[in-house]
């Protein structure tokens, strides 16, 4: 299943990114790094990912969500990931990617934790 990237923004100013399929090498996945993109460029600082559709993720897709809190931190903004499933959270946590930034069980959580 390829993956899919949609936007949702929340008042007053967090954009959530759902995202569903899998996070994995390819030209998919740079989607997300280009909707990250886009929302800084809009002067977006509150971002979720919302993970609760994605069945796996590879090196890859770490290495963006990475490259993402990065480049929100760059800009003066924060990265939550909400509603990643067991395997996709432990992946995270043994990578050490939820050092970087919020994991959270749903997007209401990842809003407030703000």
């Amino acid at each position: 299943m390829p993956l899919s990237v949609q936007t949702k923004h929340v008042e007053p100013d967090i954009v959530i990114m759902e995202l569903a399929g899998r996070i994995t090498m390819g030209n998919d996945c740079q989607q997300v790094e280009w909707t990250a993109n886009k929302l800084v460029g809009e002067n977006r600082k509150k971002i979720i990912l919302d993970l609760s559709g994605v069945t796996h993720v590879d090196s890859t897709g770490i290495g963006i969500i990475v490259a993402v809190a990065g480049q929100m931190k760059k800009a003066g903004g924060q990265l939550r990931v909400a509603g990643a499933n067991e395997h996709v959270t432990q992946l995270l946590t043994i990578t050490s990617v939820d050092q970087i930034v919020g994991l959270h069980p749903t997007t209401g959580a990842a809003a407030a934790a703000f």
